[in-house]
This record gives C-alpha cells, sequence and structure tokens, in this order.
C-alpha cells in the first residue's frame, strides 16, 4: 500500500507544471500527457480518503507558510481530477491546439496546489498562477468579445488580490504568521480585506456579479472548467478559515446563505442557459459555504453537474430557453442534462440527494428557513431543462457523440458518490427532497415560465463591480468588528 509521504505530496504537486511545460515540447503527445496527469490527480485524492491521518506539509516554518493533505482537500482534488478528465475528453476530436493543454493542466496543476494551501502566502501564489492561466484559457478563441472579458476578469481579480495582500500584511503583523489561524488574533480590517479578495476570486454575493458575463463568454469546456473548479478554490480557503477560526465562521455561514438566495434569485428568472448556469454556479457555492463541516462533499457533487451541464448547455440548438421550448431536441442529449439536474435538484438515487442532506443537517437553525427557500429555487430554476421538449430523432449527432465520454464520467461520477451517505436514505429525507422539488416545478409550470422579468445587468459593469467591492469591504469590516472578539487586536 503507498503511503502518504512529504516527498510524494511535493512530487504530485510539481508533476502538473512539469509535464503542462512538456506538451509544449511535445505537442503530438498534447492529450495523453495531459490524460496522464487528471489520472494522477485522481488517484491522488483517493489516496487522501485512506490515509490514516491528515498530512502538513511546513514549507517555511518561521513565516507559517503550510500545505495540508487531508479528507477535505480530497473531495475538491477529486473533483479537480475528475471535470478535468471530463474536459479533455469532451476536447479529444477538436481542433484543440497544444497551447490549450498546456494551459489546461497549468490551470489543473495551480488549482491542485492551491486545494493543498493553509496559510495566505502559498494560496495567493496559487491564485494568481489561477488567474494567468484562466485568463489565457478564457480568451483561446482570440474574439473581441473573449478578449474584453478575460481582461475584465484579469483586472477584478488583481484588484481584489490588492486588498487580500493588505489583509495578510496585517495578520503577519499580528502574529508573525501567514498561517490561517492568524486570523484569531488579527484586526477585523484584517479580515475584512482578507474575505473581500477571496469572495470576489469565488464569486460569491454580489461580489460575483463578474461570473456570470466571464463564464458565459468563454468556450463551453473553459466554462465547465471555470464553474466546475476553480471558483472552489477561494471558497476552500474560507471553509479552512471557518474551520480553524470558529470567531470567524459565522461570516462565512452568513456570506453562505446570502449567496444561495441572491444567485438562485437571478438563476430562477434568467432565460439565457449559460447565464443561468453561472449564476446558480453562484447559489451553490452559497450551500458549501453555509455548512462549513460538510463543504467538500457538496463541492464535488456541485462541480460534477455543472461540468456536465455546461457541456450539455454548449451542445443545445440555442441558449435561449424560449426558442428551445419551440424546437425539440436529441432525446440523448436531454437525458444528459435531465440526470444532472435530477441530482443538483436533490433527487434520490444520485449524489446530489447525499449532498443536501448532509448540507441541510450540518445547517444552524437560523440558517433553515432561507437555504430551504434556495433549494425551492434550485428545482424551479433546473425545470429548465427538465420540461424542455425531446424528440427520438438525434440532432447535432456529433456533438452528443462527443460528449458521452464526458458524461460517463461526470454523471457515472454521481451515481457511485451516492454511495458516500447512506444515512441520508431515511423516510424523512427522501420525502422531503421530493416535496421540494414538486413544489419547485409546480411553481416553475404554473408561474415562472409564463412569465417574462428581465433582471438588470448594470451591476455587472466594470465600474459597478469596484463600486461593489469597496461597498462589501466596508459590510465585512462591519461584521467582523459585530462578530469576532479578536484578543490583541487593538495591541
Amino acid at each position: 500500500m503507498i503511503e502518504l509521504t512529504p516527498a510524494l505530496t511535493i512530487t504530485w504537486v510539481a508533476i502538473p507544471f512539469f509535464i503542462g511545460f512538456s506538451i509544449s515540447l511535445l505537442p503530438q503527445l498534447d492529450r495523453l500527457l495531459a490524460f496522464v496527469v487528471t489520472l494522477v490527480s485522481i488517484a491522488y485524492a483517493g489516496l487522501l480518503f485512506v490515509a490514516q491521518s491528515p498530512q502538513q506539509l511546513e514549507l517555511i516554518d518561521n513565516f507559517g507558510v503550510t500545505l495540508i493533505a487531508d479528507s477535505l482537500s480530497g473531495f475538491f482534488i477529486l473533483t479537480n481530477g475528475l471535470v478535468t478528465l471530463a474536459i479533455l475528453l469532451y476536447c479529444w476530436r477538436s481542433d484543440k491546439t497544444a497551447f490549450f493543454y498546456t494551459q489546461l493542466i497549468l490551470l489543473h496543476g495551480s488549482v491542485n496546489a492551491a486545494f493543498l494551501c493553509a496559510d495566505f502566502v502559498s494560496l495567493y501564489v496559487a491564485l494568481e498562477v489561477i488567474s494567468i492561466a484562466s485568463f489565457l484559457l478564457v480568451t483561446y478563441s482570440r474574439s473581441a468579445r473573449s478578449i474584453w472579458f478575460g481582461l475584465r476578469y484579469l483586472f477584478i481579480s488583481n484588484t481584489a488580490m490588492l486588498f487580500y495582500l493588505v489583509g495578510v500584511a496585517l495578520v503577519y503583523k499580528a502574529t508573525d504568521s501567514f498561517r490561517f489561524e492568524g486570523l484569531s488574533v488579527a484586526p477585523p480590517e484584517a479580515i475584512a480585506l482578507i474575505f473581500l479578495g477571496l469572495l470576489v476570486k469565488g464569486g460569491i454575493f454580489v461580489s460575483g456579479l463578474w461570473l456570470p458575463q466571464t463564464h458565459t463568454e468563454a468556450d463551453t469546456p473553459v466554462s465547465a472548467m471555470l464553474s466546475g473548479v476553480v471558483v472552489k478554490v477561494a471558497i476552500l480557503g474560507l471553509v479552512r478559515c471557518a474551520l480553524v477560526v470558529p470567531e470567524v465562521e459565522p461570516i462565512v455561514r452568513m456570506m453562505g446563505v446570502a449567496t444561495a438566495l441572491f444567485g438562485v434569485g437571478y438563476a430562477v428568472f434568467e432565460k439565457d442557459s449559460k447565464r443561468m448556469l453561472a449564476f446558480h454556479t453562484v447559489s451553490q457555492l452559497g450551500f458549501v459555504l453555509a455548512a462549513p463541516p460538510v463543504a467538500g462533499f457538496y463541492a464535488l457533487t456541485h462541480g460534477l453537474v455543472k461540468a456536465a451541464l455546461f457541456l450539455v448547455a454548449g451542445s443545445l440548438p440555442s441558449r435561449n430557453f424560449k426558442e428551445l421550448n419551440q424546437q425539440p431536441i436529441a432525446r440523448s442529449l436531454w437525458l444528459m442534462g435531465v440526470i444532472a439536474a435530477f441530482s443538483i435538484s436533490g433527487l434520490p438515487l444520485l449524489a446530489g440527494f447525499g449532498a443536501k442532506t448532509l448540507t441541510v443537517k450540518a445547517l444552524l437553525p437560523w440558517q433553515a428557513i432561507a437555504m430551504n427557500i434556495a433549494a425551492v429555487g434550485t428545482a424551479i430554476s433546473f425545470a429548465k431543462f427538465i420540461f424542455l421538449p425531446q424528440s427520438g430523432a438525434v440532432t447535432a449527432p456529433e456533438k452528443v457523440k462527443n460528449l458521452w465520454p464526458s458524461m460517463v464520467i461526470l454523471l457515472g461520477g454521481l451515481f457511485i458518490a451516492n454511495g458516500f451517505y447512506p444515512e441520508a436514505y431515511s423516510l424523512e429525507n427522501i420525502a422531503k427532497a421530493l416535496i421540494t422539488i414538486v413544489i419547485g416545478w409546480a411553481l416553475y409550470l404554473a408561474v415562472i415560465k409564463k412569465i417574462s422579468l428581465k433582471l438588470p445587468r448594470m451591476f455587472e459593469r466594470l465600474e459597478h463591480l469596484i463600486g461593489v467591492m469597496s461597498l462589501t469591504a466596508v459590510g465585512l469590516f462591519l461584521l467582523a468588528i459585530l462578530l469576532t472578539v479578536p484578543e490583541g487586536a487593538g495591541g
């Protein structure tokens, strides 16, 4: 049996970067090399689940630069491995160049590294590498719109990271360390600035209004990677802070509830399929944050579902739900979308049911009503996919054919992961899930489908995003003062 050793972990972190750059030198092997990297990530994630104890690596001990490999990071790394593998299979027969696969694997590797970070400096480095690789993938098509939205993403990301760095400096001043645990004695402004950076990077609450347009304008496989994996890097940072610093956990849980409602509020009324999925990514990240102790399992199920749905949406004849309701789509394509939609809605026999049940069990009483409303909103949103008309004829056969290998990975993962939490299968939990879904479907068919409400997009403009970032910083500062009492803050 392979043991989890520091040498193994460091080697695993380095492999994607070595192979990623090697792809540029060996373009004829681009797909094969990328395939090997994803299998190595999946194998390492499996090792984390069977390891007897977490592994902590001190990179620079005096400064608290630390990596931690445990079952929590295992869920996120497994998500990264499976989603990247599915995207690779989706692109296997495409005309994507070696440059695309280089950036995909470099992004995959930097995301893996970020999932191990347990300090603010190493997380910052990983986030910056992720931003560059994401930018290059978003702008891969080199269209004017993709370049603009890629630059817009990069500008917002870098601005948020400037706030983050100031907060990190304040933590170091208070503790002489960069560890996450330093938040417990850091001043409120440090908490506000660090959390602002992570909220923006993760697409949380109003700070996530950059996300829909960026994910919408990217190529379909890039959208699947961004929504399925990349945004979860900052989410895991927030979750780890909540787990090791109880003083900030209420802030994380509050942001989770607000984000779940905010994102689903937009998703319910959105008529563009990719924008709906992007807003729903915002909402589902709220579910991950709302219950930090069980965040890993929910992140896995959401990553598989969202990657599958973005790939399906990219194969539909139109992005407009009104147009899709007028033209039947291939039954096989419809079935792929329906299975993913069933899972994220919480239908039993799929992993989404266990993840939602486990999350609800870990909620605090004050969160319950809001999160149940968000769950109904989820059912409403994905009824748009479930009730699309379908036909027996296979339209766009080549697209459907390219989807099958990816769907075997993503949807198969949802069936297999369903066994992770068998305790969810009680009559009470099953009944609650089915009632929630039925209410959501009834509201969609009776009300939402018949009304046309276009929510304003003005707040998604660049200048407003920067303004919202500043207001969010003020709000976080007030929350930090009200909900935390850091020791030695004034010293």
